[in-house]
């Protein structure tokens, strides 16, 4: 009997050890790591942090994931993709992380989907917009939550088929989010509008444009419209040589990501009237998830939110829901559990689709007015990301087997 009693009790602590905890404790939280560039670009990042803290917060209060809380360790990247690789190591060699989300820039993103690849580690992107983490590169370790370049491109190549323009002209910053933009803005624009003359190209290092040049060489091509995926410093000073210039008068001006309050409001009247563009124009959408998301975010950081804050739930609330559906932090498992994973996000239901790891998040299109002095969104339409992504087919074509 004694002796059974000790087999009994060794066998409960050996099983209280084995889960981090013995009675009476709590048992250990769930490490999460974190990579972004916080401080070269904290007009976006900041936003994003607070975000994905509001989301652990949220988790934690209603009893963690699992039974245990989450915790977030994170670094900075300085936008560097050799700086990244690092910190990825270091989050899981030292920091023993179950897995990895965030990055910002896509070439940085690109470098830590690798890393995941090499290293059999679980990889949530939330805002790199590169197609080719998903395609070209994807791997099965790596997903991604924000519409890429293809899936936005395509939303503004969908208005620019009803202008009356022939002549086109580009400017993008000179990295792979830039150049996937423009390529697939003219590949799926030429399906629709055959015949268009591309007459002017211009590409900026990022960061460090030239304004003043580069809208010189713009308007020698004689454009009747221009697709632009600058953004941040980049495109406020583009904003501002070209409207000083005369480059945007009579023409349509199409732009990636003009309309997310980081990159619209620092422009305040000066914003680019009648622009089409993607964005997020928070203060408009009435969704029961969006207005729930608003009054929180607010309650919580006293401003309202940015894109950025939407992203950095959404990728927060996407590692809980896939650690929760895997039941184990397992890499495999968690795999397996993200692949077709549902959630509600700030702006409704997104899947994350098995064949290639893309959510069908969406974006905002909308066209740039001014009101009491501050740029906003007008007219504006939710396009649903799922109706924006290539078929099972092509995606086949494009990914490498994992």
């Amino acid at each position: 009997m004694s002796s059974t009693r000790v087999v009994s009790y060794a066998a409960v602590l050996a099983l209280a050890l084995a889960a981090g905890a013995l009675p009476g404790q709590a048992a250990e939280p769930i490490r999460v790591g974190d990579i972004n560039s916080y401080s070269v670009i904290p007009l976006y990042t900041g936003p994003y942090r607070n975000g994905w803290r509001m989301a652990v917060d949220e988790v934690n209060a209603s009893g963690g994931v699992l039974g245990r809380k989450l915790e977030v360790v994170s670094y900075d990247d300085a936008a560097k993709p050799g700086e990244a690789v690092n910190r990825a190591q270091q989050l899981v060699s030292k920091d023993h992380v179950a897995l990895i989300s965030g990055t910002y820039l896509s070439n940085v993103g690109l470098a830590v989907s690798s890393f995941a690849k090499q290293n059999r580690v679980f990889f949530m992107a939330g805002e790199p917009l590169s197609d080719a983490i998903t395609w070209e590169q994807g791997n099965r370790y790596t997903f991604r939550l924000r519409p890429n370049t293809y899936m936005q491109a395509a939303m503004l190549a969908r208005e620019a088929a009803g202008l009356a323009a022939r002549r086109w002209a580009t400017v993008a910053p000179n990295y792979e989010y830039g150049q996937s933009a423009v390529r697939n803005f003219q590949k799926l624009l030429a399906v629709k509008r055959p015949g268009l003359k591309w007459v002017a190209e211009q590409w900026p290092q990022l960061g460090k444009i030239d304004a003043g040049a580069t809208v010189e060489a713009l308007a020698e091509g004689k454009p009747e419209a221009i697709y632009s995926a600058l953004f941040a410093s980049d495109l406020a000073k583009f904003v501002r040589e070209g409207e000083t210039r005369g480059l945007f008068a009579r023409r349509a001006v199409l732009s990636l990501l003009t309309g997310e309050p980081e990159y619209l409001e620092p422009l305040k009247d000066e914003a680019p009237r009648g622009w089409i563009v993607t964005g997020y124009p928070w203060y408009a959408i009435k969704t029961p998830e969006h207005a729930r998301f608003l009054k929180a975010y607010m309650a919580k950081f006293h401003e309202h939110p940015y894109m950025g804050s939407v992203v950095g739930y959404s990728t927060m609330m996407a590692v809980a829901a896939t650690i929760r559906r895997a039941g184990s932090l397992d890499t495999d498992k968690l795999i397996k559990a993200a692949q077709g994973l549902r959630l509600t996000t700030p702006f409704g239901k997104v899947v994350f689709r098995a064949i290639d790891h893309q959510s069908t998040m969406g974006a905002y299109v909308g066209r740039i007015a001014v009101q009491d002095g501050k740029g906003v969104m007008a007219d504006w339409h939710y396009a649903d990301g799922a109706d924006y992504l290539p078929s099972d087919a092509e995606v086949r074509k494009m990914r490498p087997a994992d």
